[in-house]
């Protein structure tokens, strides 16, 4: 059996049999890159439909699109990808892109406008959780062809009204804004779902990989894309096996049975860095841990209620012990680094002052039930929370379950409480705004499952919506700050969210390993660039 197989072998076998069967290896291949990650969030490689962290970063290595940020020159602004050039009409509503010529599909297919129209508009008429990030420039599926079209070599984007264009640009960059190639995932369409189902677990792209498979819960497995218009990455593979504990992926890594190890808690940290054949590399990310109320429950629903929970976190405590180097305490909305975000954190642990504003809101014991994925950060943090909330008098029961699991209870507003973490779409602060602080139709019909206020069924006022909307347009750089900090200010005084810690996250890698990044706080994982 050889190497690659031997792994793949490794890969399969689940995380609780015993850590003696593994066999031991001195390296990896020079030519294979190999990571330990919680991947359990997957539930779909289709850019339409990918929402989560872990697809994110498989999405953001097998495709291309028109315009990217690279997180090792972040300075640079949006490189060219697809398109080699863009220009905005006098009106400010028209982007015109220019493609760039030589690129191909790992099908071998050129890689055309059309394609990329064809992409933006399956992203609207599928209609799938991320589609609000192109239906808030006013597309709809009976409009999106005729708002997104192909000429020959240029693609034109009209929105609705005058946007910033860096706005725009941002939101290509994400995830729905890849592109696929459009005669293969129609050659595979379904009861008209546009290749939707065969794109859940195959790929179609132009970027530097291409899927070879997904086991859910277990491995993603990409390899080169033989048909890459760049230069081709020294990774030549690209394993990502699903490990959920800390000391298991400590062991892999120190044995040098893989290359990287993203979940390593503080202790395994410190643990794997004195080995001295371990590094460790720190990326602030744009992910928010928090906690969400929801606003159907009769208790929960109460402003003093909800006002008391923000007492009742004890933010200093878990920063300091098993979040210590890899949260700090961040209490808005907008993540450090983006336009708009603020630096104030009003609240601490305060049981005393929790009690008071129980009492004012008429509580005497509750009892409640908190989802949590399956993630030790996270399970600790509402372990936390257990024992606070019993000192007033809150019972919390712990739900713990697999992050599909979880996120699909949260998505259909069943949670009381909901222990999550959230990571901007693209990097502009109407991603964060526009989800936590704008909810314009709290039905449940409306079924606004990308809107995290709609998740909690938080009944977002007229004149927060309205703030929210006027920023998105706003011109002038320092009045979109400010008008950014307002809502915000509101926001921590109103919500049912209790943001609580912004990420940084620690990357433990053998020292070989040079230019891997998680994508700071801008974007996803990038593997192509990697050598060892």
């Amino acid at each position: 059996m050889n190497v690659f197989n031997r792994l793949l072998t490794i890969a399969a076998i689940g995380v609780s049999i015993s850590m003696s069967s593994f066999a031991a290896y001195a390296e990896t291949p020079a030519n294979m890159l190999v990571i330990a990650n919680r991947i359990d969030d997957i539930i779909t490689i289709d850019p339409a439909e990918s929402f989560e962290f872990a697809g994110s970063d498989v999405s953001r290595n097998i495709y291309s699109r028109l315009v990217y940020l690279d997180p090792l020159d972040l300075e640079a602004g949006y490189k060219p990808d697809l398109a080699e050039s863009w220009t905005v009409s006098e009106d400010g509503k028209t982007i015109t892109f220019i493609m760039r010529e030589g690129n191909k599909f790992e099908s071998g297919n050129t890689v055309t406008a059309e394609d990329a129209a064809f992409s933006l508009q399956r992203t609207v008429i599928l209609n799938k959780t991320p589609s609000f990030i192109l239906t808030q420039f006013g597309f709809t599926p009976e409009n999106v062809t005729e708002m997104i079209k192909a000429e020959g070599n240029t693609l034109t984007i009209t929105t609705d009204k005058k946007y910033a264009t860096s706005f725009i640009l941002n939101c290509l960059t994400a995830t729905i804004g890849a592109v696929v190639d459009k005669e293969t995932v129609m050659a595979n369409e379904v009861d008209g779902d546009m290749g939707n189902t065969w794109l859940k677990t195959n790929s179609a792209g132009s970027g530097p990989y291409k899927l070879d498979s997904w086991k859910p819960n277990d491995s993603v497995t990409l390899s080169l894309n033989p048909n890459f218009s760049g230069e081709a990455p020294t990774m030549e593979r690209v394993i990502v096996r699903h490990v959920t504990e800390s000391a298991s992926q400590r062991l892999l890594l120190e044995r040098g049975d893989i290359d990287i190890a993203r979940n390593l808690n503080p202790e395994d940290i410190a643990g794997a860095s004195a080995s001295g054949e371990i590094k460790v590399e720190d990326e602030l990310k744009g992910q928010l841990m928090y906690l969400a109320l929801n606003g159907k429950h009769p208790v929960l629903s109460k402003p003093k209620v909800r006002q008391a929970f923000k007492y009742l976190v004890d933010y200093a405590g878990m920063q300091e012990s098993f979040l210590k180097g890899q949260y700090t305490t961040h209490q808005n909305f907008l993540p450090a680094t983006y336009l708009g975000a603020s630096t104030e954190n009003p609240f601490s642990l305060n049981i005393e002052k929790a009690k008071e504003l129980l009492a004012e809101a008429g509580v005497e014991g509750l009892e409640i039930e908190a989802g949590v994925r399956e993630a030790q950060e996270r399970i600790e943090i509402a372990q936390t929370m257990q024992n606070t909330l019993a000192q007033v008098g809150i019972k919390l029961n712990i739900t713990v379950g697999t992050a599909k699991q979880i996120l699909g209870r949260y998505r259909a507003r069943e949670l009381d409480m909901y222990v999550g973490i959230w990571g901007p779409d693209y990097p502009d602060p109407q991603t964060n705004a526009g989800t936590f602080a704008y909810n314009p139709d709290n039905s449940d019909e409306a079924g606004a499952t990308g809107f995290l206020a709609w998740r909690t069924a938080w009944d977002v006022s007229d004149e927060m919506n309205a703030s929210v909307e006027a920023a998105v347009t706003e011109g002038d750089r320092e009045k979109r700050i400010q008008l950014y900090q307002d809502i915000q200010k509101e926001f921590r005084e109103t919500s049912p969210f209790i943001v609580m810690f912004q990420r940084i996250e620690q990357s433990a890698m053998r020292d070989n390993v040079m230019n891997f990044s998680t994508g700071q706080a801008v974007t996803s994982a990038a593997y192509w660039q990697v050598t060892k």
